[in-house]
């Protein structure tokens, strides 16, 4: 890119990673626009997408972006309806409510061969009308890995639906009020689903949870007395878990201080397991609690134990839907196992689909592998494709920082200060990352987009490309304290100096 050369830039996705992009590079000097398909900001956290007890999964103070803090009245894990309207806020405090263009879908964007920019194609997601194509220097997508639900496609799911039965995805169950009387279904086991089975437990006929595959849960307070964000939220949490490089304390333990190491993970196992009754309920994991860092990690919901030893919530282990049924009136699932239980309503918490699906086959072919894994330079750069980056492609404890200092990244690689490696050596890289994601995930990487729980690793190697790592006595002090996004506000600055004496 050109040193100094202002863009025009389009930006899909109104949700952390849009929503910073655009404030950082408007600050820069770039023209932008932002395309939301729904009525509202924030994303995963908008109207349209939230179910009954979202809530965050970080503590307030560890989960807002650098420079705006949450509202000092909000609770320590917000709702999703407060982190939406933290959003809201966040667009209104630094004034960029004229760039977004709300309820309008973007269904196609392609490289203007003659431009070497993007031509992008939008209509109004309500009502499907009003086709629009708009021009653009450069692109960012912003849509998110958790942009397209995943529900498993179930024998007997037409006749069942037919017959009025209902099968979702747990960001399309919205009203809790749908839930009343009826027997719902969960299926799955990570924190959404969990979530959803908590939340009509108490006005739902019967709860059911399928759980194929139990996971490690961390209580928010373990004894009930050390918040969980000094065991994970903190360098030194991290560091339990091997990263792809280890050096420093990394490398001890992970290296002759191993034991330490295993026996720090083996207390906390030991503890959560005595915490939540998993014994008693017989829901302990069949894996270390170590492997949480394989795929996600999940907090435990308020009070959903307590209501699985009540009977309130019932948890069906080991097991899958294998099809539904509207046999005499009655609706129904039929479990692999032969047994079957009733379901007027299954609530799937069954994952996403990671795809792009207005990016034309040519570009998905030039960014993806063959395996259909993202081929992004540090989660955010296709190789191969000018003009054009991800950001928030990544599922995070810090997703809402990661955005913020990769719409930083971008804002430094569009002056032309930020040096990329050569073609050969950022496709080494994404190899070698890949691989290791592959072997740690068992497969469960999300297409590459998975960094659980490696966000501060992360948001280092970024921070390193710009030259702005965090001083020596930040980046100590994050080894035991929680992160606070505060003290990444400085690398704005930081850039924002560098680039004005250009």
């Amino acid at each position: 890119m050109n040193t100094n050369k202002k863009l025009n830039i389009g930006i899909v996705g109104a949700g952390f990673a849009g929503l910073s992009s655009a404030k950082v590079l408007r600050e820069f000097g770039h023209k932008v626009t932002v395309f939301e398909k729904n009525a509202d900001v924030g994303g995963v956290w908008s109207a349209a997408r939230r179910y009954p007890g979202l809530t965050t999964q970080n503590v307030r103070s560890t989960y807002s972006l650098s420079d705006f803090p949450y509202p000092k009245d909000y609770p320590e894990w917000p709702s999703g309806e407060q982190v939406q309207r933290y959003l809201d806020s966040y667009v209104k405090h630094f004034g960029f409510e004229d760039v977004l263009r709300l309820n309008t879908e973007v269904t196609k964007a392609d490289v203007n061969a003659q431009t070497g920019g993007w031509t992008v194609t939008t209509h109004d997601s309500q009502t499907g009308e009003n086709q629009t194509t708009h021009s653009f220097d450069y692109l960012v997508i912003c849509n998110g890995i958790f942009s397209t639900p995943m529900i498993p496609d179930y024998a007997g799911a037409e006749s069942f639906k037919a017959a009025g039965g209902r099968v979702c995805h747990t960001s399309e169950f919205t009203q809790l009020s749908d839930a009343k009387d009826k027997n719902v279904v969960v299926v799955g086991y990570g924190k959404s689903s969990c979530d959803v089975a908590q939340a009509v437990a108490s006005t739902a006929k019967s709860t059911t949870v399928v759980a194929r595959h139990l996971i490690w849960k961390v209580p928010k307070k373990l004894m009930n007395v050390l918040n969980y964000k000094y065991l994970l939220l903190t360098r030194l949490g991290e560091a339990l878990f091997k990263y792809i490089h280890l050096k420093g304390v990394e490398k001890f333990l992970h290296g002759a201080g191993l034991p330490v190491r295993n026996s720090m993970l083996g207390q906390v196992q030991w503890v959560v397991t005595k915490q939540c009754k998993l014994r008693q309920l017989d829901l302990v994991p069949p894996m270390p609690f170590q492997d949480i860092a394989r795929s996600t990690v999940s907090l435990v919901t308020d009070g959903f134990y307590e209501n699985v030893a009540s009977g309130r919530i019932k948890v069906l282990k080991g097991t899958s839907i294998s099809g539904l049924t509207s046999a005499q009136g009655q609706l129904s699932a039929t479990l692999d196992s032969g047994k079957t239980i009733p379901a007027d309503i299954v609530v799937c918490g069954t994952g996403w689909n990671q795809n792009v699906p207005f990016l034309s086959q040519d570009v998905l072919t030039r960014i993806t592998d063959a395996a259909g894994n993202f081929r992004l330079y540090r989660s955010m750069l296709p190789i191969n494709v000018p003009n054009l980056a991800f950001n928030g492609y990544n599922s995070s404890f810090f997703s809402q920082l990661n955005c913020e200092m990769g719409a930083l990244w971008i804002a430094d690689l569009l002056a032309g200060s930020l040096v990329l490696p050569s073609v050969q050596e950022q496709n080494r890289i994404v190899d070698g990352r890949l691989a290791w994601m592959e072997e740690r995930t068992d497969g469960k990487h999300s297409k590459g987009t998975n960094i659980i729980p490696f966000s501060v690793h992360h948001i280092d190697e970024l921070l390193s490309d710009m030259r702005l790592p965090l001083p020596a006595l930040v980046r100590f002090k994050q080894w035991l304290a929680p992160i606070d996004p505060c003290d990444f506000a400085r690398v704005t600055k930081q850039l924002h100096k560098r680039h004005s004496a250009d």
